[in-house]
Formats: structure tokens, C-alpha cells, sequence
């Protein structure tokens, strides 16, 4: 008897039983169910919520491999044992062998916790609360260690996503209930609990830390330096990458969130497959733009002058704000969660224009922590049925109006 047939011989003895939820989990995670809805009006489609995860994970999955090769080449780099990439996208210095075992060593972990952590936590609120157990963490599990730095203890991302899924998602009722986008939860509890393992020079690059607390006690090594783009502009210093470099990913930062292209790319193929917004994306990209653009024309004034805090990332060009930092990923992989965004079309055009502006103006106002993104899309997520609401109040009077004029 081939295994479909057995798990649904299965299926149907377990129902009703106290762990049928895990069990079902399992068995609808491998198959389609045999069952088949009765009676009312249905739309008869092809895709379901496991099938729209799983392509949201097909659009990250080349951005989690360059985060390997990414995480090994700036480890090696920053030791001086290679040379900086020198022939573009496809160049030999960083597509090697021994980049990709540093960085699958260091990334699979925070997968594998990442996963086990949520899941687990999944399956066991299933089981009390007696429901199914939906798919949503699917693509949350693989977008947490997207967004974190490299060397970030396994420890403390198990107890933030174990915060994340309990308090992000969980007590608003789970999957398509809550109002925060779980991953971004989950990375604001590290930021605010932890924050040395969030910022600064050291954690973006593999073995920085390890090598900084060797010098502490004692030992006579060379420091290593992983600062970010946006780290040094925030301290007005000169960056020592070029737009290609920033463009293509070969810059220190978090696993998933250095290449523009691949994120591009990725957006491109959400879009295609009509699960991310364009609306939202495109918009929010305006947002950027625009206050950029304001704060150049504020550094081109000389109202800000070059001893001032601020100049650094003021002065950066508008554009430079769209690949740099964790812009590009958020805009494309968690702003257009259709969870917690808005709704409504005009809706979205709002919402992603003011995560775009909000999200630079975050990181050139808070020189500490000089990326607003994260920061940006959790504040809008609040605003984001506020937003619906006059929005469809809008259209409410519009046609009320209308009526009125007809019957007059």
C-alpha cells in the first residue's frame, strides 16, 4: 500500500484524537487532502496557503544560498586570506567551495532553530486549543534567520522566536489573526533585548566577535571590522564599497538582506505569480526616494553642515537608500505580507508610500541604529487598518453622493 493511502487510512482512525492536529500538519505538509468540500458556492482554484508559501520560500531560497557564500567570503576577507571580488556577479573570489562551508555551517543552525522553535510552538498551541495547524510559519521560519546577524548566539534567536510566535501571532488567534508581521516581531525583541548582537561592527561578520574576545583576554591578534555601509555613514565616514558591490551583495550585513539583485529578482517573481503587491513594493520604493530626495536638498541648502550627526546619511544620494541596508528585503519579502498590510488598493498605495518615507527618516534619525525599515513596517502594520478604514469610508460617501444625485 503506497504511504498517501496509508496516511489517510491513518488520518481518518487519529480524528478527534488529542494530537490529530500534529499528525494532520504532517500529512497535509506532504500531501493533498482527499477530501472535498459539500454543498454552497466554492471558487474552484489552484492554489491554497501551502501552495503560496511555498512560493514565497522559492523567491528567498537564492537569497539564503548568496548568505552563505556571502557570510564565508567576508569571513576570509576580513582575516586578509582572499582578494575582494574583482569580476562582477559571477566572480571567482567569491563563488568558491570554502565560502559556501563557512556560511552552511553558520546559517543552517539558525534555520534548523528557527523552524524547530516556531513549529514547535505551532504544533503544541494546535494541539491545546484543538485546531489546525496552519501553514503561515512557513515562510516566517525561513525569513527569521534572513534578517539576523551571522553570529547571533542560537540561544537567544530561539528564545525571540519563541516570543514572536507566542505574542506576535499566537494570542491574536494565529495564522491571518495577527496585526504584526512575526518576523519582524521576532527581530524588534532581539534589537530591544539584545542589542549589542544587533548593531555596531563586530556581529555581521563571522569570527569578529570570537576574535574580539580573544584580544580582550590577553591574546595578540589582529582586530577584525564588519562594519555596515549604513554604520559608517552614520558616522560620516568614507565607505569603502562600490555601487556594484552594494548592488550585488558582496557587503557585510544580515544573511539574506545584502543583495539587491537577487531581491529584486525575488520581487519579480512574487509579483509574476501575483502573491506580493506591486503596489505596495513600487510605493514604497516613491516613499524612499522622496525623502531622500528631502534630505539632500536639506544637506544642498546647507542646513545640515558637515559636523552635524546627521550628515552623513543625509548626504548619502537618494538612491544609494534603496541598496543598502535591509530596504530592499523588507520592502519586497515582509511590507507586503497580505496579513498585516492594507487591504484595499488605494490602501496599499498609502501604506507602502509612508514605509518607504518613514523607514529613512528612522535611519537618519537615529544615528544608533541607523535602520528604520524594521521599525517602519511595524509601525505601519498598526496604521494599516486605520488606513483601510477611511479608505473604504472614502468610497462609502463617494457613492452615497452619487445616489443622491440620481435620485435628485
Amino acid at each position: 500500500m503506497e504511504l498517501k493511502k496509508r496516511l489517510h487510512i491513518l488520518k481518518r482512525r487519529y480524528r478527534n484524537k488529542k494530537f490529530a492536529p500534529a499528525f494532520n500538519a504532517l500529512h497535509t505538509f506532504l500531501f493533498l487532502p482527499d477530501e472535498t468540500t459539500h454543498g454552497g458556492t466554492h471558487i474552484k482554484a489552484v492554489d491554497d496557503l501551502k501552495r503560496t508559501m511555498n512560493t514565497v520560500i522559492m523567491a528567498m531560497v537564492p537569497c539564503l544560498i548568496f548568505g552563505m557564500f556571502n557570510a564565508g567570503y567576508q569571513h576570509y576577507l576580513a582575516l586578509g586570506e582572499i582578494q575582494a571580488v574583482s569580476g562582477g556577479f559571477f566572480s571567482s573570489e567569491f563563488w568558491t567551495l570554502d565560502n559556501f562551508i563557512v556560511g552552511f555551517w553558520k546559517i543552517l543552525p539558525l534555520v534548523i532553530v528557527s523552524y524547530g522553535v516556531g513549529l514547535g510552538i505551532e504544533f503544541l498551541f494546535a494541539i491545546i486549543k484543538k485546531h489546525e495547524v496552519e501553514e503561515g510559519y512557513l515562510v516566517t521560519g525561513m525569513l527569521v534567520p534572513l534578517i539576523v546577524p551571522v553570529d547571533i548566539p542560537l540561544w537567544m534567536l530561539a528564545v525571540a522566536v519563541a516570543f514572536g510566535v507566542v505574542i506576535g501571532k499566537e494570542v491574536f488567534g494565529g495564522t491571518g489573526m495577527n496585526i504584526l508581521n512575526p518576523a519582524l516581531t521576532i527581530r524588534a525583541f532581539l534589537f530591544f533585548a539584545y542589542p549589542t548582537w544587533m548593531s555596531g561592527d563586530k556581529v555581521w561578520v563571522h569570527g569578529a566577535v570570537a576574535r574580539d574576545e580573544a584580544i580582550a583576554a590577553g591574546q595578540n591578534l589582529d582586530a577584525i571590522s564588519g562594519e555596515t555601509i549604513l554604520g559608517s555613514l552614520a558616522q560620516s565616514k568614507d565607505i569603502a564599497y562600490s555601487t556594484a558591490d552594494m548592488f550585488l551583495g558582496f557587503i557585510p550585513g544580515s544573511v539574506g538582506e545584502t543583495s539587491a539583485l537577487l531581491i529584486l529578482l525575488g520581487g519579480l517573481f512574487l509579483i509574476f505569480t501575483k502573491i506580493g503587491s506591486w503596489r505596495i513594493m513600487l510605493s514604497s520604493v516613491v516613499g524612499a526616494i522622496v525623502m531622500g530626495l528631502i534630505f539632500n536638498q536639506v544637506v544642498d541648502a546647507g542646513i545640515v553642515s558637515e559636523s552635524s550627526k546627521f550628515f552623513g546619511l543625509m548626504s548619502a544620494p537618494f538612491w544609494e537608500h534603496l541598496i543598502i541596508g535591509g530596504f530592499a528585503f523588507g520592502t519586497v519579502f515582509m511590507a507586503t505580507d497580505p496579513v498585516t498590510a492594507s487591504q484595499t488598493n488605494k490602501g496599499k498605495w498609502i501604506y507602502g508610500f509612508l514605509v518607504g518615507f518613514i523607514s529613512i527618516m528612522i535611519r537618519v534619525f537615529n544615528p544608533a541604529y541607523p535602520e528604520g525599515v524594521m521599525l517602519a513596517i511595524l509601525l505601519m502594520n498598526v496604521f494599516a487598518p486605520t488606513i483601510d478604514h477611511y479608505v473604504v469610508q472614502a468610497n462609502v460617501k463617494k457613492r452615497m453622493k452619487r445616489l443622491k444625485v440620481k435620485v435628485a
